[in-house]
């Protein structure tokens, strides 16, 4: 038992630290395919703290919603990367959403699911992970972290769409002809009309009796406020993210906190000069 209640609290800890760190790496990212993998291990980092409080069928329930909603968002970075010209950086985009208005609804949407907007797919599981998270009593700093990676999560989706949808043209080019392709958007449309109504099915699915929660007001409001608060935030600091002021931040966290230097490269670069 002791060892059981040992490994739920080093998975914990872990699974919030993976969360936090991809959330931060995330917001001083600028390649668009490596955002998106940023969040999908910070997802990955919500479904370990979800095992680690003992609820995996929820842990389940998010694995699925945050596979369709993820797919669509993954297809239209790849039409928007093919329609740029081939590029993944972010600042070159900007204004997209003129030769790009499908793809912009269905990417936002994409979006908006993953920050667990009410009534989108991504809302169904995340919600329930964060109600039951607060039914337990692991301490303030675990709620604040589980919040606080939340707010993460919007930070960088709001910054991705307004760089590449609503910010100055970069200079990139774009071809707006890709929307004619139906066999590039037909998947994405298919997709977003899966990712409105798979959060209700799937819930349904996987929990036939309803789930009923009691909480304190602050927490009930707890991550619809850190949600707007986020948003807020980050609409606010938009011009900050062409600036070089962050230079050290930016620097360690696009080496991502040097983990791939001490899990493998540091290594490798020994071994290969000895050789």
């Amino acid at each position: 038992f002791i060892l059981g209640e040992t490994c739920s609290a080093l998975l914990l800890f872990i699974s919030i630290m993976t969360m936090f760190m991809s959330g931060v790496v995330a917001i001083f990212e600028y390649d668009l395919k490596k955002i998106i993998a940023l969040s999908t291990l910070s997802q990955l980092g919500m479904m370990m703290f979800s095992i680690s409080l003992g609820l995996y069928e929820l842990a389940f329930f998010h694995l699925l919603t945050h596979a369709l909603f993820k797919a669509l968002l993954f297809l239209c970075a790849g039409i928007l990367i093919h329609g740029a010209g081939n590029t993944q950086d972010i600042r070159s985009f900007g204004g997209l959403s003129l030769n790009f208005p499908l793809v912009t609804v269905c990417m936002n949407l994409a979006n908006l699911s993953l920050c667990g907007v009410p009534f989108l797919a991504g809302f169904y599981s995340k919600d329930l992970i964060v109600e039951l998270a607060c039914q337990y009593s692991w301490g303030i700093f675990v709620l604040l972290m589980m919040f606080i990676c939340l707010s993460l999560t919007v930070l960088y989706s709001v910054r991705l769409t307004y760089l590449s949808f609503v910010g100055p043209y970069g200079g990139g080019t774009s071809i707006s002809v890709c929307e004619s392709d139906y066999s590039l958007v037909g998947p994405v449309a298919i997709l977003s009309f899966i990712s409105l109504v798979s959060g209700p099915i799937l819930s349904w699915l996987n929990f036939p009796a309803p789930v009923l929660i009691f909480l304190p007001v602050f927490l009930k409001w707890g991550a619809l406020f850190f949600v707007g608060v986020s948003l807020l935030v980050m609409l606010s600091l938009q011009g900050l993210t062409y600036s070089y002021k962050w230079g050290a931040v930016s620097k360690f966290s696009g080496l991502m906190w040097f983990l791939p230097w001490l899990t493998g490269q540091g290594f490798s670069m020994k071994t290969l000069k000895n050789a």
